[in-house]
């Protein structure tokens, strides 16, 4: 018999990385790409990265945040992604060679695994001084969903204060869903096969399919965004080998399932909305999806009465999640289970699954909602 522990394994492998353990990553990306010249290739969570892999003059690293006490009692190790389905059985998945280097053997290509989540009701407040830290290509991140809703969704208020060229590549992300709506200011960004780069201006918003292709070039001072992902960590890839704008123009690729939209403010109608006295701005995100989620942008109806009585409805939903995010105005949560709330512009909530919670706009009320499924 074939001895699995003495099989050659290096048509499997399709990358090799040596893992640099780092107390403090941050500095230690900025020195090897703005010092030496490595290139960023893969990095996550993008609010807050944890790890980086970079190239450079033949060499993958793989920075590796952790304390520094377990940084001083983990040396250097060797990382392989390889094609897992095609490693004879047995095989295992650390190795230590005759020298002492500690092996390990990951799948290059994992299914993107989205956890089963939770349902709860959170209130995001935004005036917490400390709640905004820098993250990938030194833009500024806000947790807007504290607890990721057990790993499931991700949502982060993203700005650029000064504005400029952003320091940005060609890149993707292994997702679920992913959107980004324009909250103030202006961002000039680029996508695969979708023509020329563009302004996204406040107010509207794209739906950016799985592993699309994307850059952001520059932004306009005070720019700020809401972007929503499942899962809640997922992985931001680099690709250098493409340009962009792609020379060729496929406006209805599907990527994955899914469509791209550039929904534009501007040119979008009003309608009534589920609840009487509100209308909607409707993105188009659930046809492009096949339904997973719906994203819009729900104000008063402007000709609804000023001393109208307060609207009580409740947000009652069945799906997996209810998020918003409050853009202007105010809007009054009311339940018996969770107390009352007063959420004012630039605080978000999720409303879990199967509760009543009823809620009274003010006259200039208007929110972002994001809903899955559509």
């Amino acid at each position: 018999m074939t001895d699995p522990t003495a099989t050659p394994i290096g048509p499997m492998i399709r990358d090799a990385q040596m893992v640099v353990p780092c107390p403090d990553i941050a500095a230690s990306l900025a020195f090897f790409t703005e010092r030496l010249g490595f290139r960023i290739e893969q990095i996550h969570p993008a609010d807050a990265p944890t790890v980086a892999v970079i190239s450079g003059f033949g060499v993958h690293l793989r920075l590796q945040a952790m304390s520094t006490e377990s940084a001083l009692a983990s040396p250097m190790s060797l990382r392989l992604a390889c094609d897992f389905e095609r490693l004879p059985a047995g095989v295992a998945r650390a190795l230590r060679s005759p020298c002492g280097v500690q092996i390990t053997l990951a799948d290059a290509d994992p299914p993107l695994l989205v956890p089963a989540g939770t349902q709860e009701f959170l209130v995001c407040r935004h005036d917490d001084a400390n709640a905004w830290g820098v993250g990938r290509a030194g833009m500024q991140y806000r947790d807007l969903i504290p607890g990721r809703l057990g790993g499931r969704f991700i949502a982060s208020h993203i700005r650029i204060p000064d504005g400029g060229v952003v320091p940005d590549y060609v890149h993707y992300h292994k997702v679920r869903f992913q959107m980004i709506f324009c909250k103030a200011g202006w961002v000039r960004v680029v996508f695969e096969d979708q023509g020329p780069s563009f302004v996204l201006q406040a107010g509207d918003c794209v739906l950016q399919p799985p592993q699309i292709r994307h850059r952001v070039l520059e932004a306009s001072p005070g720019l700020e965004v809401i972007e929503l992902g499942c899962p809640a960590i997922h992985e931001t890839f680099a690709d250098h080998q493409m340009s962009l704008p792609t020379a060729q123009i496929t406006a209805d690729r599907r990527f994955y399932g899914q469509r791209f939209v550039h929904h534009v403010a501007a040119q979008a109608p009003w309608r009534p909305w589920r609840l009487a006295g509100l209308m909607a701005r409707d993105s188009g995100i659930a046809g492009a999806t096949e339904d997973l989620a719906t994203v819009r942008v729900v104000r008063v109806d402007p000709s609804r009465p000023a001393n109208a009585s307060a609207l009580q409805p409740s947000l009652r939903h069945s799906g997996e999640l209810l998020f918003l995010f409050v853009l202007r105005g105010q809007l009054a949560l009311h339940s018996p289970e969770f107390g009352e709330h007063c959420l004012r512009a630039d605080d978000a909530c999720v409303i879990p699954a199967d509760t009543d919670i009823a809620f009274a706009p003010s006259t200039d009320l208007e929110f972002l909602e994001v809903a899955l499924p559509a």
